[in-house]
């Protein structure tokens, strides 16, 4: 998706969802310079959100946050509400495992989009084979790193001091030295540190 079309999802949502990575911290971030909704009337647009509203702006927070197409967060919804367990639970597990978010979480790569762009376009080995689906679900034991014809590519080029930056969540462990990182423990989704209210997402796909 194009930078202004981002630009303009964070300041219609109302909130900073880091989605351009880096640039979203300094004083060129859009929703920083312009934190109203985006159009000629947007300064004096921004009021409360209605029922309906309330809704899809959680739905579309979690869509734009993992990079998501909306047939996607409808189809983990219901798989999060058909699975045994708490639906929360189950929601953020299903997302936290795809393949794009482990390589975000790692920190190969400064964000989730860009996460979903290198993995299909084949830069990324699980378990040492090439893949190209971000949407895959990585288990515990499962093994993430880069091709080694990738690192000379431009992607790349800053990913020696990005890695000294990086904390990884317990429940990953990386190998900054070997470019590679280990899912060791299913995703701890109760220390994920969102605020998102997931229950309104399911709402909206019960209406």
């Amino acid at each position: 998706m194009p930078t202004r079309i981002l630009e303009k999802v964070e300041r219609r949502l109302g909130e900073k969802l880091f989605l351009k990575a880096e640039r979203c911290v300094g004083p060129k971030c859009a929703f920083t310079r312009r934190s109203f909704p985006p159009g000629v009337q947007g300064k004096k647009r921004r009021r409360g959100f209605s029922e309906f509203g309330e809704l899809l702006r959680e739905k579309q927070r979690v869509r734009f946050l993992y990079g998501l197409d909306d047939k996607d967060v409808k189809r983990y919804t219901k798989q999060a509400e058909s699975a045994a367990g708490v639906f929360s639970s189950n929601f953020w597990l299903v997302l936290e495992s795809r393949l794009d978010n482990i390589v975000f979480r790692l920190g190969f790569v400064p964000s989730r989009r860009v996460a979903r762009q290198t993995v299909s376009h084949g830069h990324i080995l699980l378990n040492g084979k090439t893949v190209n689906i971000p949407s895959i679900q990585l288990r515990k034991g499962d093994v993430v790193s880069i091709k080694e014809n990738s690192l000379r590519s431009p992607l790349f080029a800053d990913l020696e001091s990005h890695l000294k930056k990086i904390e990884t969540p317990p429940w990953l462990s990386l190998d900054k030295n070997g470019k590679s990182g280990k899912v060791v423990a299913p995703p701890e989704v109760a220390n994920l540190e969102i605020d998102i209210n997931v229950m309104k997402v399911k709402e909206f796909y019960s209406r």
